[in-house]
């Protein structure tokens, strides 16, 4: 069986006295999509949160190409290749396109200006940033010195994906990435995740939006009660049976069996 380059076995988080996760375990393997969908409460933010390095499992375990690893900072999540986008999107609005492509992983000028006065390089970070959404196919954003606050809502989730996919080496997690967009541009990121498998990434889809789960992914993670319930395919399973799944109307077994990859 080939090895999840994400995998997860009994991940519990507590806050207080309610449990987030209850045992929780994940496989996500090289190149698809998975989608990870459940009733509210049933642990689908935990679960990413701790792969994000923003959340800390209180026990269990967690391994990214069959090195086991634990992040204590989303920092730490990244150096992994593991990138996640947020439905708060964590972009900065006054900046433009090829700064927020750049937040955080700034590149600086060569030389004396560089080093002691810590310009930055504009020039070579727009030059950069043009080649990655050029590579990923994205075309909504022409102007790379446009300001992200005069972007629609379509066009900052795709900064914040190309962001992700330009970084992010082995995993792209997206948490609810149409939740507050209209039907086309939820559309137009629909579009962006396949063109992201196409290219080779891999990619986490949080969603409660069946359609759009189904028109996308691979393989389908139902969470229940803050556990895996099961996994199913939009082949093996109608939108219907994994409702009833999620809801606790429908009983189906969670074994590796149903772990394999397409």
């Amino acid at each position: 069986m080939t090895e999840p380059i994400l995998k997860a076995r009994g991940l519990v988080k507590r806050f207080g006295s309610v449990t987030a996760l209850n045992g929780a375990d994940f496989d996500l393997f090289k190149g698809e999509v998975l989608a990870v969908i459940g009733d509210n409460g049933a642990g689908k933010s935990s679960l990413i949160k701790v792969f994000a390095g923003a959340h800390v499992a209180d026990e269990g375990q967690m391994w990214v190409n069959g090195k086991e690893v634990s992040f204590g900072s989303t920092q730490e999540a990244r150096e992994h290749g593991v990138e996640t986008v947020f439905q708060t999107l964590a972009v900065a609005p006054a900046l433009d396109i090829a700064s927020n492509l750049f937040l955080g992983r700034e590149i600086r000028k060569k030389g004396f200006m560089g080093t002691v006065f810590r310009q930055l390089d504009k020039k070579g970070m727009r030059r950069q940033a043009a080649e990655h959404l050029e590579s990923l196919g994205i075309s909504t954003l022409q102007d790379i010195t446009q300001a992200v606050e005069t972007l629609s809502g379509g066009q900052r989730q795709a900064v914040s994906v190309a962001r992700a996919a330009a970084f992010g080496s082995q995993v792209i997690i997206l948490d609810e990435p149409t939740a507050a967009l209209g039907v086309r541009e939820s559309a137009k990121v629909l579009d962006l995740i396949k063109d992201l498998k196409d290219r080779g990434l891999t990619v986490v889809l949080i969603s409660h939006n069946m359609p759009q789960v189904y028109e996308v992914a691979d393989r389908i993670h139902v969470q229940r009660l803050g556990k895996r319930a099961a996994v199913v395919t939009p082949k093996s399973a109608s939108m219907n049976d994994s409702v009833g799944i999620m809801t606790g109307a429908i009983d189906i077994p969670d074994t590796d069996q149903q772990l394999s990859p397409l």
